[in-house]
């Protein structure tokens, strides 16, 4: 294993704990990056700022938390069968000829 395959390791998220870890440094910078915007830009600049920075850490989660699969989920999915997905029909639909005697005449039959 080459020194940048051992380096790269290092920062992969592999579970749900470090997703959750990275999302609250996010959070706790965007918290601070919000502080500061509201003393630089006193009254409604800076408080659209700092609330916009309080959304980074909702989109950022989010994201992690996908990419993460639950421990449960990935020992289930090695060891058990997947059922195959089931297909829609594909038939066409029935040709709707008018029964003799009705009362509605056949495109076929001509009189």
């Amino acid at each position: 294993m080459t020194m940048r395959s051992k380096l790269a390791r290092l920062f992969t998220i592999k579970t749900r704990l470090e997703a959750f870890l990275v999302t609250y440094a996010i959070a706790v910078g965007a918290v601070e990056r919000g502080l500061h915007y509201t003393q630089q830009y006193p009254g409604n600049g800076g408080i659209i700022l700092a609330i916009a920075c309080l959304g980074v850490p909702f989109i950022a989660g989010a994201k992690l938390l996908d990419s993460v699969r639950p421990a449960m989920a990935t020992v289930a999915a090695g060891t058990a069968r997947r059922a195959p997905p089931r297909r829609l029909s594909r038939s066409r639909p029935t040709d709707r000829r008018s029964v003799p005697g009705s009362a509605l005449p056949s495109s076929r039959h001509k009189d």
